[in-house]
C-alpha cells in the first residue's frame, strides 16, 4: 500500500517509516530535514508541514501517518493547523483505508506545555471528525497518544537523573517506550484494525492512571 508519514526524518516516524517498509510498503516521507532513511521504496520530501504551496502532489493515498510535531513551538500551528490541512489534502478522499494521528497522552492529562496540551486536545476532536467523514470510504480514522518515549526530543530528561527518577515515580511500568513500540501499534492500528474508528488509544505505561494516595497507615 501507499503510506505517507509526516516527521519521519527521527523517533517515532523514522520507526513508523522503517517498519512499513519492512513490511513491503511504499512510504513517502514528509519532513524539514534531510532524509534518514535509504531504501528502494521509501521517496522523502523534504518541506514543512506548514508550508502549504511546497508540499508533494502525491495521489492516491492508502494509509497516512500524522506524525509530525513539536513541543513548545509553535506548537497550534505544526500540531493541528497543519494536520488538519495534511489530512483534508491527502486523507479525506475515496482511496483512503486508514488515517492516524499521532497525539499524545497529555491531550488527555493536560501535564505539559499550555499550546501543546491543547494542540493535542484538539487532535482528539478533528479525529473523531474525520472518522465520521472517511467512513463512507471503509476507512477507519484513530489517534495513538504515547506517553513517554525514548525519542532524541526528550533527551533533555532522559539525560537527567534526578528528573528521570522522578518521571519514573510517576510511570507505574518504570519505562518509557521505544520508538519501535509505538510503530507497532501504529501497524496495528492502520493495517490490521479495520472496525476500531474514532478513538483515543492511549499507551503510556499506565501514567494516566496513576495517583498519589496520601492517607495515615
Amino acid at each position: 500500500m501507499k503510506v505517507l508519514i509526516t516527521g519521519t526524518t527521527q523517533g517515532i516516524g523514522k520507526a513508523v517509516a522503517k517498519l512499513f517498509l519492512s513490511k513491503g510498503h511504499s512510504v513517502i516521507g514528509i519532513d524539514r530535514q534531510e532524509k534518514s532513511i535509504d531504501h528502494a521504496q521509501y521517496t522523502h520530501y523534504i518541506c514543512d508541514v506548514r508550508d502549504r504551496e511546497k508540499l508533494p502532489d502525491v495521489q492516491d493515498v492508502d494509509i497516512l501517518i500524522n506524525n509530525a510535531g513539536t513541543q513548545n513551538e509553535d506548537d497550534i500551528d505544526i500540531n493541528l493547523k497543519s494536520l488538519i490541512y495534511i489530512t483534508e489534502r491527502y486523507g479525506v478522499q475515496k482511496s483512503i483505508k486508514s488515517i492516524l494521528n499521532i497525539g499524545s497522552a497529555s491531550a488527555h492529562t493536560g501535564a505539559e506545555f499550555p499550546e501543546y496540551c491543547a494542540s493535542k486536545g484538539g487532535v482528539l476532536a478533528y479525529t473523531k471528525n474525520v472518522a465520521m467523514r472517511v467512513a463512507k470510504f471503509g476507512a477507519t480514522c484513530n489517534s495513538l497518544d504515547p506517553g513517554g518515549v525514548l525519542t532524541p526530543l526528550n533527551e533533555c530528561v532522559m539525560n537527567d537523573p534526578v528528573l528521570w527518577a522522578q518521571i519514573m515515580e510517576e510511570t507505574p511500568l518504570k519505562k518509557w517506550a521505544t520508538p519501535e513500540e509505538i510503530a507497532e501499534w501504529a501497524y496495528f492500528l492502520t493495517v490490521t484494525n479495520t472496525f476500531c474508528t474514532g478513538q483515543s488509544i492511549l499507551v503510556d505505561g499506565g501514567e494516566s492512571i496513576n495517583y498519589n494516595f496520601i492517607w495515615k497507615d
